[in-house]
């Protein structure tokens, strides 16, 4: 895995490039991206394009043996292209344009827009797809960052009606599938169509699904008239960098246009927000929960065939998050290895140097605004020289994969059914659980490939693709539901019958925070949360709830669990699961995490104290480190 930074020559005086390049090589770096917030830079005014600054700026990096991701700069169109085309700005859910003086102003569905990425990426382009050094290129920007996503405009309200008319042919058919007729809602023509922001109260879920499918969409096909613009000039890597527990588009389907999926790894910043504990939070705020970048890491590893980095890596205290806690000693050099161990082919760190000025100035960088190496920098260097130690690393695939899906989430978000169902909490509680489990877990999309695959868990999994079934069968690999799967038509409407033969709903329930169910399993007593399904009786039942109704179901080709486990029994569930598929496990120290790749075992201590390996690494041939891990550090072992 190869090392690399964000840099800004535009914020530097030009005397400072060339030690910066320097110190960049000096410091294990080989790669470096540019240019994606620099259009105002680029082009002052129409047509005015000051190529000069950028044409040094590349000469001094390649001159010092750097590889260049090159990007389009369509995340920060500057002001006089918002003064001539008003109609570029997106709206807000309460009908306001977005006004200049951030970024990501734009609507994905103004044409006017559109037209304007397409020409500024041409002119880059031209510019530079000759240049040897420049050996990548990355679309925009955080595609969505600052709920960007959805926009309220009058131009991306007629995108969606024509949407919707290519999507349903007819009115009669829209009616149809979004069961207008009640509330008298039927449509008689798509222009009738408005956005659902301001109903007077719960506005049709299946309306709003469509919405999210639209905005999603059009975040592709922005997307992909960049993708197809460099394509027609270069053979070179196209990546994107997403980000980390965001969901408003599907990546899967961005991934499909990208050579490489990249996303940004901001691990304290997202460990101060989210569903965790304030416990958790407290527990972790120096390092980020053991799993939230592997998680990350194992679900864009997924978004384009294998191939993935981490474009923007955390190098200290961040300036977003309601807290901003330094990282203790060790982690930025723990999370690039880290990253190394699933598969990156580099770890980019953002940023080579702290801003002294604008909305960014308390974000770290290797070097702070001062120009004195940071510990970041520091960090950075020593994950380099572990990293040519190891040399090429070559994936080991896993034998358990878990299905994450985006539309469930978002029929989740729009019909949750309870304050307390959250989909990517479920799944992530799953993939934890596995992961302290000693195992490998690779993240995959329900259309994907299960060749290979002993285990496949759904921890929910509303709509089911109609070839699911059969396609594991073929493979061979066993299926696991949580609960609520199979529940829903893919036009938002109950199925008359459950794609799950074996399964059979009645009602659903969902519960106050507190309430526990209790649970009996193997004689055993354990209790759920949050959830039920009331499904008939049926053979082979594993589990039951108190009253004796099915808890989890067991058939030869799947398991169907009725609620969500509480952590104890989640455990002993899977362990039970697992055991029937021959696949081994053993229970890992809270902050222990391991990794396997085909060459060699990773071990990651995220927490405050040493831990003793002895358990896990018997008779092994150390690579880096020894059976003591301290906090923050890494052990790795030939496999």
């Amino acid at each position: 895995m190869k090392l690399g930074t964000c840099y800004y020559p535009e914020h530097w005086p030009q005397e400072m490039w060339e030690g910066d390049a320097a110190r960049m090589v000096e410091m294990g770096i080989t790669h470096v991206r540019i240019g994606e917030f620099a259009w105002s830079r680029i082009e002052p005014s129409r047509d005015n394009f000051k190529w000069d600054w950028l044409d040094k700026a590349i000469d001094v990096l390649a001159s010092a043996g750097l590889q260049i991701t090159m990007s389009t700069p369509t995340a920060t169109p500057p002001k006089w292209l918002v003064d001539e085309t008003p109609d570029m700005l997106a709206y807000t859910a309460d009908g306001q344009p977005r006004r200049f003086g951030s970024r990501r102003h734009y609507c994905f569905s103004s044409q006017t827009y559109r037209a304007e990425s397409r020409r500024i990426t041409e002119a880059v382009l031209k510019r530079y797809v000759a240049n040897p050094a420049i050996t990548s290129w990355q679309t925009d920007n955080e595609y969505g960052c600052h709920d960007t996503v959805e926009s309220y405009s009058p131009w991306a309200e007629k995108a969606f009606q024509k949407w919707l008319e290519a999507k349903y042919k007819t009115i009669g058919v829209l009616n149809a599938a979004w069961g207008t007729v009640f509330w008298s809602q039927e449509y008689q023509d798509f222009g009738q169509i408005q956005f659902t922001d301001r109903t007077v109260t719960e506005a049709n879920p299946a309306h709003r699904l469509d919405f999210q499918r639209f905005s999603s969409d059009q975040v592709i096909s922005f997307n992909k008239e960049q993708t197809d613009i460099i394509r027609e000039h270069t053979k070179a890597d196209i990546t994107h960098n997403v980000m980390g527990h965001f969901t408003a588009f599907d990546h899967y389907k961005l991934g499909a246009d990208l050579d490489i999926t990249t996303w940004d790894s901001y691990p304290l910043g997202f460990m101060d927000q989210e569903w965790w504990t304030d416990a958790q939070k407290l527990r972790w705020m120096r390092s980020g929960h053991p799993d939230f970048a592997a998680f990350h890491h194992d679900l864009y590893r997924a978004c384009s065939k294998g191939r993935w980095g981490v474009m923007e890596q955390q190098p200290g205290p961040v300036n977003w998050a309601p807290n901003n806690p330094a990282p203790r000693d060790g982690m930025v050099g723990l999370w690039a290895l880290e990253a190394a161990a699933h598969g990156a082919e580099y770890c980019s760190y953002f940023r080579w140097r702290q801003a002294p000025f604008a909305q960014e100035q308390n974000h770290a960088g290797l070097y702070d605004s001062n120009n004195h190496l940071a510990q970041g920098g520091v960090e950075a260097k020593a994950a380099h020289e572990v990293l040519e130690k190891l040399g090429e690393l070559k994936p080991h695939r896993a034998e358990v994969a878990l299905i994450f899906d985006y539309e469930a989430k978002w029929m989740f978000d729009i019909q949750p059914q309870g304050t307390g169902w959250h989909y990517e909490k479920i799944c992530f509680e799953f993939y934890t659980t596995l992961r302290r489990m000693g195992l490998s877990v690779d993240i995959i999309s329900p259309h994907q490939e299960l060749t290979g695959y002993n285990l496949a868990i759904a921890p929910s999994l509303p709509v089911m693709p109609i070839t699911l079934l059969s396609r594991a069968k073929q493979a061979g690999t066993k299926l696991f539901f949580g609960p609520r799967s199979g529940t829903k038509t893919a036009d938002y409407q109950i199925p008359e019958q459950s794609p799950l033969s074996a399964i059979h709903h009645r009602r659903s329930e969902s519960l106050r925070e507190g309430s526990l169910l209790e649970i009996e399993m193997d004689e055993q007593f354990y209790r759920s949360k949050i959830w039920r399904d009331f499904i008939d009786e049926s053979e082979n039942v594993k589990a039951r709830f108190e009253d004796g109704l099915p808890a989890f179901v067991e058939t030869e080709d799947y398991d169907y669990l009725a609620t969500w486990p509480e952590p104890k029994w989640l455990r002993a569930l899977l362990r039970q699961v697992l055991n029937q598929q021959n696949i081994e496990t053993f229970w890992l120290p809270k902050d222990l995490r391991l990794r396997r790749t085909d060459s060699a075992v990773f071990a990651f201590n995220y927490g405050a104290n040493d831990i003793d390996l002895s358990r896990f690494a018997k008779s092994v041939d150390f690579i880096h480190g020894d059976h003591i891990l301290a906090p923050a550090r890494t052990a790795i072992w030939k496999a």
